[in-house]
């Protein structure tokens, strides 16, 4: 019998039983004492067609945009970054990439295929997507004429540790700008239906389920559709608005110039089973001065603590950014 091997049997068993030890993942992932989640429409960072010293010309996202986009997140500093208006998975790769240099490695990433051929929702996770289920296709009657969701819904499941799941499922519903095809206003009324529609499917499924719900809603919360979204209220279903605020107490996320008007139409709604979880006094809205650099919308972050640790010592949380000088 070869020397090596005597007592294989019992020598095998001992090995596996040390490695299964060392490796299992809930004693050796451990769950964090907090999650920030940011939501934010970049505002084009794609290529499109962009004003030019001669006409117009398509181009990127000007480099200077796209630096005020990374400083700033290198700032806030999210586990989990949810994003409208993302062009290519390249575009998106790119975006990964410069955070990582920066010091922010956000590995894992999603971007939905939609109707709309340029501006797509996008998300870069700290923690592995276990559950990747775009919702594309969806399609609406109005007036007799049919017409797709645009951008579709982001939907997906991120293992933050064995012992805890959290679901996003991101948005991007119509713009307020008119189109000669229907009414404006009408058609993001029913792709907003259509969100609930799908967020009853998900709770009903899994009343239980961490659910995070996030984007651009491009209508203030007293209008028909922010309300769909949100559900009937006392139905057990319903979803609850994170109120993020900036240093100064203000809420807007919006510059709408063609208005001058500041507005709140980005936001963040937690269900029943992860609302508990969530930290409004330490949810925020970036408040630099830098924010008109990167884009026409202000970032919103959300921060939870998952229950696992409700019952011990809260941990000193995170501060907001500081604004820049």
């Amino acid at each position: 019998m070869n020397p090596y091997f005597a007592g294989g049997g019992r020598w095998t068993a001992s090995l596996l039983f040390l490695l299964g030890a060392a490796l299992s993942p809930a004693q050796e992932i451990p769950v964090p004492p907090e999650i920030r989640v940011t939501s934010w429409n970049l505002k084009n960072y794609l290529y499109t067609n962009r004003p030019a010293q001669e006409g117009s010309s398509t181009r990127p996202k000007p480099a200077r945009e796209q630096q005020a986009v990374v400083s700033i997140l290198l700032r806030i500093r999210p586990d989990i970054l949810g994003v409208c208006e993302m062009g290519t998975e390249q575009d998106l790769a790119q975006l990964q990439e410069a955070l990582k240099a920066g010091g922010l490695d956000l590995p894992h990433r999603e971007h939905v295929q939609g109707n709309d051929p340029d501006r797509h929702l996008a998300l870069l996770s700290r923690y592995p997507i276990t559950t990747r289920q775009p919702v594309t296709g969806l399609r609406y009657l109005l007036d007799n004429n049919e017409f797709p969701v645009q951008r579709g819904f982001l939907d997906v499941t991120v293992a933050v540790a064995p012992a805890y799941t959290l679901r996003l499922v991101g948005t991007h519903l119509k713009s307020r700008r008119d189109v000669p095809e229907a009414d404006q206003a009408l058609m993001r009324r029913n792709e907003a239906h259509l969100l609930r529609q799908h967020l009853d499917g998900v709770l009903a499924a899994a009343p239980e389920t961490n659910l995070l719900v996030y984007g651009d809603f491009n209508d203030t919360r007293d209008q028909p559709g922010v309300k769909a979204v949100k559900g009937l209220r006392g139905s057990g279903a319903a979803l609850t608005e994170i109120a993020a605020k900036d240093d100064s107490g203000e809420r807007w996320t919006y510059y709408y110039p063609e208005a001058d008007e500041y507005s709140r139409i980005d936001f963040l709604l937690a269900s029943p089973a992860l609302l508990p979880e969530v930290r409004e006094a330490q949810s925020f809205l970036y408040s630099g001065k830098d924010w008109l650099q990167a884009s026409d919308h202000r970032p919103v972050t959300a921060v939870i603590q998952p229950d696992d640790l409700a019952k011990k010592p809260r941990p000193k949380p995170r501060s907001a950014p500081a604004s820049p000088n």
